[in-house]
């Protein structure tokens, strides 16, 4: 889908009102304009204002380069090397503005560079252009709509505003290029699908399948930031489907699919995606850490019983060797962050002692800094797999209810399992010289 000439929308025409839009967005689109700068309000921000909804994010995109935009600002810093960008800083609120970009050529320049891979990804793209080369290299039409902070006017140059009236995510460009050129592109697909309740247009979610594997190219701290706007965007378990329809998952999380689809696995991944889902309506916290838990949760088990099959280790040394195999594994896929992993193996820990409440174990285990994570997770286990997991879970529930008393008296119930008895032999007298 080429892009065609400009449509503009008067400021009467249109929807999108300054009122709705941040403070710090405003000051630094007017600074840009009274500094002779082009300075438009772009992407999601502006689609997500057309439809009624409240922006995450602002961005700017801008005719000066980043480092004229950072002489304008003194703060604002200048980020990444793929993709040139200024950070305008005010406190926690970063107004993220990018360059116009320009279509690449054989020449290069010291402000205009660019490279891509054999298979077409980009791997730098630091070149300049005018706002009509700027929407063609977006990536949906929905994201390449312009409010000009000069007249309030709004541009359009991809028919982004009838996308937006039909509900239809559609790529700009052939798909197969456009992807080769950014993997993350069919990621985002699904993301704004779900999450603007949009269909994906037929010749854009056509290459999605057989491109998949294209996501093994993209570093893994990259995919764990995408991987978080997938899940924790309020609409977790329905971008999760969606992904799993265009085989995406597989390339996220390879250890939890290696031998496909298991129904007791993805019970569980479902239940903790809906309950994740719930506590961000409701305001609640949430950490990305009990998501991924759940996910690499059987793999866990799976590969603790292998290990005890081949090794004959004990069995908390042989949870302990899975762990850390699964983690190390999956890390390279997608780069969860230690602090994360950390909890993970809390919440994983703790599954395997809470069955151990005899003498001091149950107030050690209750009084560990990730019991309630833990206890959580418990519960999504045993309405996954019922049996004695939930005679454990109401057990747990009970004893948190309990004052001292209770809980001294809940525990003294608990029979203490039986040790194995050392055996003594009596030690033979040494035999004496003659």
């Amino acid at each position: 889908m080429p892009v065609t000439n400009s449509t503009s929308i008067h400021r009467s025409e249109h929807s999108i009102s300054r009122n709705d839009i941040s403070e710090n967005a405003l000051k630094v689109l007017y600074r840009l304009h009274k500094s002779g700068h082009k300075a438009y309000l772009v992407g999601g921000g502006v689609r997500d204002l057309l439809l009624g909804l409240k922006p995450k994010d602002f961005d700017i995109a801008t005719d000066a380069t980043p480092e004229q935009v950072k002489k304008l600002f003194r703060n604002c810093r200048l980020v990444g090397r793929r993709f040139r960008l200024a950070h305008i800083l005010f406190g926690r609120d970063i107004i993220e503005v990018a360059t116009l970009r320009g279509h690449h050529s054989d020449e290069e320049t010291e402000k205009n560079t660019s490279s891509q891979s054999q298979e077409g990804m980009l791997l730098r793209d630091n070149v300049y252009g005018s706002i009509e080369e700027d929407a063609e290299r977006r990536d949906f039409t929905v994201n390449a709509l312009y409010y000009d902070i000069a007249d309030f006017s709004l541009r359009d140059f991809c028919h982004g505003l009838d996308d937006l009236e039909c509900r239809r995510i559609e790529l700009i460009g052939d798909p197969e290029t456009r992807y080769r050129e950014d993997p993350v592109r069919m990621l985002r697909a699904v993301r704004f699908a779900v999450k603007l309740q949009m269909e994906i247009s037929e010749r854009t979610k056509a290459p999605i399948t057989k491109l998949a594997p294209l996501l093994k190219d993209i570093p893994p701290a990259r995919l764990f930031e995408e991987s978080l706007k997938l899940m924790l965007s309020g609409q977790g378990l329905a971008t999760y489907k969606m992904l799993q329809q265009y085989q995406l998952l597989q390339q996220l999380y390879p250890v939890s699919f290696v031998n496909g689809d298991d129904p007791k696995s993805e019970a569980l991944i479902h239940a903790a995606l809906a309950n994740t889902d719930e506590r961000i309506k409701a305001d609640k916290r949430v950490t990305p850490a009990f998501l991924y838990a759940a996910i690499l949760w059987y793999p866990v088990e799976q590969k603790t019983q292998e290990i005890l099959t081949e090794s004959g280790l004990p069995f908390n040394d042989a949870f302990l060797m899975a762990m850390n195999e699964v983690l190390d594994f999956q890390v390279k896929s997608v780069a969860i962050p230690k602090r994360f992993t950390s909890t993970m193996r809390d919440i994983w820990v703790l599954q395997t002692r809470m069955s151990k409440r005899y003498g001091k174990h149950a107030y050690r285990i209750f009084h560990h800094p990730k019991f309630r994570a833990a206890y959580d997770f418990l519960q999504l286990r045993a309405d996954n797999e019922g049996g004695e997991l939930v005679e454990l879970f109401e057990w747990w529930t009970d004893f948190q209810e309990q004052d001292e008393d209770g809980k001294r008296s809940m525990v003294a119930k608990l029979s203490k399992p039986a040790t194995k008895k050392r055996r003594y032999y009596k030690k033979k007298p040494r035999p004496t010289s003659s």
